[in-house]
């Protein structure tokens, strides 16, 4: 889970879930992570990560976020340059989707990533260590 000073590193969805909900390991260890990033300016992320993250907390875990509990993450964490996707990057995603056969959503995110200048992109949801438009993917849970 290393990090380099403040150089900017994109966050996904699960991580700021786990941030946010307490309980186990992988909570503290992304709330860790997002503190580190935060306070250091690095924290990137996108429209639809903090999307994903609302629809998560709020409705699809088993103890939920109030509405106003989630909001007040997703203005802690906008404060950071969020990625606003539009038809280019909607693009650029389905053609990825098509060339790497990753799923729609990952590869939206992965544009994302890139397009906010990160280096690395922390999630579990892609393959931990390959690099992908550029961006290193690292698994903050192995």
């Amino acid at each position: 889970m290393s990090d380099s000073g403040s150089e900017p590193a994109f966050v996904d969805t699960n991580i700021l879930v786990y941030a946010a909900t307490s309980g186990g390991v992988r909570s503290a260890a992304a709330l860790m992570l997002v503190d580190r990033l935060m306070l250091s300016e690095a924290l990137r992320t996108s429209t639809q990560v903090l999307q994903e993250f609302f629809a998560v907390v709020t409705r699809k875990i088993e103890v939920r976020l109030t509405n106003e509990q989630a909001i007040e993450f997703l203005d802690t964490w906008a404060v950071c340059p969020v990625v606003l996707l539009d038809y280019p990057a909607i693009r650029e995603a389905a053609q990825l989707t098509a060339d790497r056969h990753f799923s729609f959503w990952d590869s939206l995110i992965l544009v994302a990533a890139r397009r906010s200048g990160a280096k690395r992109i922390y999630t579990e949801g892609l393959p931990h260590g390959q690099t992908i438009l550029g961006v290193q993917v690292i698994n903050p849970f192995r």
